[in-house]
C-alpha cells in the first residue's frame, strides 16, 4: 500500500514536472529562456517546448508590429512659432535578448522611444519654418527624423518602421485667432466673388438688352422697308388700274368700302349726290 502511495506520488510529481517544463511559442510571440536570471536560449519559431522544470523560466515578446502613441507636445519652430506636435511610431522587438538586458518590457521600451522621438522632433521642428512643417516638407523632416531614431535604438533590440506626425495644430489661444482670421479672410473672398458676379451679371444684361435693341431696331428698320415696298407696288397696281379703266376702278374701291362700312345693322346716311350712292341707287354702273 506504502508502495503505491509512493508510485502516485512520483507519477504526479512527474506529470507536474512535465506540464512545467513544456512551453508553446505563438506565430506572433518570441521567448527567451532563462535560467536563475540568466540567458539560455531564444525561441523565435513557433510549437512546442521543453524547459528545465522549476529552474528556468520563460518571458513572452511580440513578434507583431508594435506601436507607441507619443503625447502631443509643443515645439518653437525656426520662425518663432508655437506648433502642437502628435507622433507615433511603430516598432518591432529585433533582438528580444538584447531587448531584455536593455529594456527588459513593451513599458519601458515605449518610454525611452518617447524620448528619442521627441527630441529627435524637437530639434527637427526648431530646423524649420511652420509651413515647411505643416505642408511642404512634412515627409522629408519626418524621413530624417525615423533615419536618426533607427540610429539610436539600433544597440536596444528594437527596430523603428515609421515615425509619423498625426497631426499638427496651433496653441488654443493662437488657434482661435487664425480660425477667426480665416473665416474674415473666406468671407471677404465670398463677397468679392458675389460682388464680381453681380457686376459680371449686369455686363450680360446690359449687353443682351444692347443686341436686343439693335435686332428690333433692325427687324422694324426690315419690316417698315417691306411695308413701304409693298404699299408703293400697291399704289403702282392701283395707278395702272386707273389708267386702264378709271370707272372699273371707283366701283372696285366703292366695294372695298362697302365691304368695310357697311355691316349688318349698320346706318348709312348719303346725299342723293353722293359718289358712293349711285352704286347702290342703280344697277347700272356709271350712271344715276
Amino acid at each position: 500500500m506504502r508502495t503505491l502511495v509512493v508510485m502516485g506520488i512520483v507519477i504526479v510529481g512527474l506529470l507536474v514536472a512535465g506540464f512545467q517544463g513544456l512551453f508553446i511559442v505563438d506565430e506572433k510571440d518570441q521567448v527567451i529562456v532563462l535560467q536563475f536570471g540568466k540567458f539560455v536560449r531564444a525561441v523565435r519559431e513557433p510549437g512546442l517546448n521543453f524547459k528545465i522544470p522549476f529552474l528556468q523560466k520563460t518571458i513572452y515578446y511580440e513578434k507583431r508590429l508594435l506601436r507607441h502613441d507619443a503625447e502631443a507636445a509643443e515645439f518653437l519652430t525656426l520662425d518663432k512659432k508655437f506648433l502642437v506636435v502628435d507622433t507615433y511610431t511603430r516598432y518591432s522587438i529585433s533582438d528580444p535578448l538584447i531587448f531584455f538586458e536593455k529594456l527588459n518590457n513593451v513599458t519601458r521600451a515605449n518610454a525611452r522611444l518617447g524620448e528619442i522621438i521627441s527630441s529627435l522632433v524637437r530639434e527637427a521642428v526648431a530646423s524649420h519654418i511652420q509651413s515647411e512643417i505643416i505642408t511642404e516638407k512634412r515627409e522629408a523632416i519626418m524621413a530624417d527624423v525615423l533615419r536618426q531614431a533607427r540610429e539610436k535604438v539600433a544597440g536596444i533590440g528594437i527596430n523603428i518602421l515609421d515615425v509619423r506626425i498625426k497631426r499638427t495644430d496651433f496653441k488654443q489661444q493662437i488657434a482661435e485667432s487664425i480660425y477667426e482670421n480665416m473665416r474674415a479672410e473666406r468671407k471677404r473672398i465670398s463677397t468679392q466673388y458675389r460682388s464680381e458676379g453681380e457686376e459680371e451679371q449686369l455686363k450680360i444684361k446690359a449687353e443682351t438688352d444692347k443686341e436686343s435693341a439693335i435686332i428690333l431696331a433692325e427687324a422694324k428698320k426690315q419690316s417698315q422697308i417691306i411695308r413701304g415696298q409693298g404699299d408703293a407696288g400697291a399704289i403702282k397696281i392701283y395707278a395702272e388700274a386707273l389708267q386702264q379703266d378709271p370707272e372699273f376702278y371707283s366701283f372696285l374701291k366703292s366695294l372695298q368700302i362697302y365691304r368695310e362700312s357697311l355691316q349688318e345693322g349698320t346706318k348709312v346716311v348719303l346725299t342723293s349726290d353722293s359718289s358712293l350712292f349711285q352704286y347702290l341707287e342703280s344697277p347700272k354702273l356709271g350712271k344715276p
